[in-house]
């Protein structure tokens, strides 16, 4: 499958955007964090306005950073589905693997009971104070296997301290990561305030998927993460894919 680019939006203005300037997959987020919960509602709307005009766009979406129960996790995934989001990621911060495949193997299982073509992705973080609880690089494909998930979103937690995915792991292991999941037949997605420059670099380790969000934005049209996404620059992001 071709390498793709995900861009996080906010609602179907920003969707359609992403997907004029080329994006494969849009995300739809609230960017307050790192995943950014939408509301159901918005899924939907971004859904139904990308498919009347961007047909081979995927709509993608997440069910927050960290779970708090078992239960409320399963129905917050079930409830994108239903939103008609074909991608799921779910967070699954501050669990060791155990933990994690436990509450993993149960929100898969409870979302393909009802939709079984849907695709779905843990994401765990590398910031510091973050991998001590799991290490995202040496431990994500034993996640992927036991929750048979599609594969594994590798993200930074904390947005606003100026620091990204390369400042964690070098390009180099990133590029062993990738492989490994790729021998296990997983996906391997890559997030963490990504930058034009550090994309051909991160295509090159193996991404299936690279994710952005405030690189694509026109920061004439609002602050970070929150300034709005721009057609013109995801073009210039998507030039970069292989």
């Amino acid at each position: 499958m071709r390498q793709r680019l995900l861009v996080s939006v906010r609602g179907p203005k920003e969707a359609l955007a992403a997907a004029k300037g080329g994006a494969m997959i849009a995300d739809v987020e609230y960017p307050a964090s790192a995943l950014g919960t939408p509301y159901p509602l918005n899924i939907a709307a971004v859904c139904t306005r990308v498919r009347a005009k961007y047909r081979m766009v995927k709509v993608s979406t997440n069910i927050a950073e960290i779970q708090h129960t078992r239960a409320n996790a399963c129905q917050a995934a079930l409830g994108v589905a239903v939103s008609g989001a074909h991608l799921i990621k779910f967070g699954l911060g501050e669990l060791p693997l155990d933990a994690a495949v436990y509450l993993g193997d149960s929100i898969v299982r409870t979302v393909r009971q009802w939709f079984p073509k849907k695709k779905l992705f843990p994401a765990v973080f590398v910031d510091e104070g973050m991998d001590r609880y799991f290490d995202a690089l040496g431990e994500s494909v034993e996640l992927a296997t036991r929750t048979s998930a599609d594969g594994v979103l590798i993200d930074t937690f904390e947005k606003g301290i100026g620091k990204g995915l390369l400042d964690y792991h070098s390009a180099n292991e990133l590029r062993k990561w990738c492989s490994k999941m790729h021998k296990h037949d997983k996906e391997a997605w890559l997030a963490g305030s990504i930058t034009l420059e550090q994309l051909p670099t991160l295509w090159a380790a193996g991404a299936d998927v690279i994710c952005v969000r405030g690189a694509a934005c026109n920061t004439d049209r609002g602050k970070g993460r929150f300034a709005e996404v721009d057609s013109t620059i995801v073009r210039r992001l998507v030039a970069t894919v292989p």
